[in-house]
């Protein structure tokens, strides 16, 4: 299969951003709201299924998730 050119110039940006701010996507997604904030847009709005589904599946994985090893 052939490269797409289209394909490699955005995981070369993706890679730029996330080594910026040394690929900690905390990091990177407050970047993004501040980004949002400024521009008075909504950048990305994930569906509310999405978010409780996602929210549920962490909070009942015993040792994972956000906070997990956080004392």
């Amino acid at each position: 299969m052939k490269p797409d050119p289209i394909v490699a110039e955005v995981r070369a940006v993706r890679d730029r951003l996330a080594a910026r701010f040394n690929y900690d996507i905390d990091a990177i997604v407050r970047h993004i709201r501040s980004m949002e904030a400024a521009s008075g847009r909504t950048f990305v709005q994930p569906p509310q299924s999405s978010i409780a589904a996602m929210n549920a599946a962490t909070d009942n994985a015993p040792g994972e998730g956000r906070g997990a090893n956080e004392s």
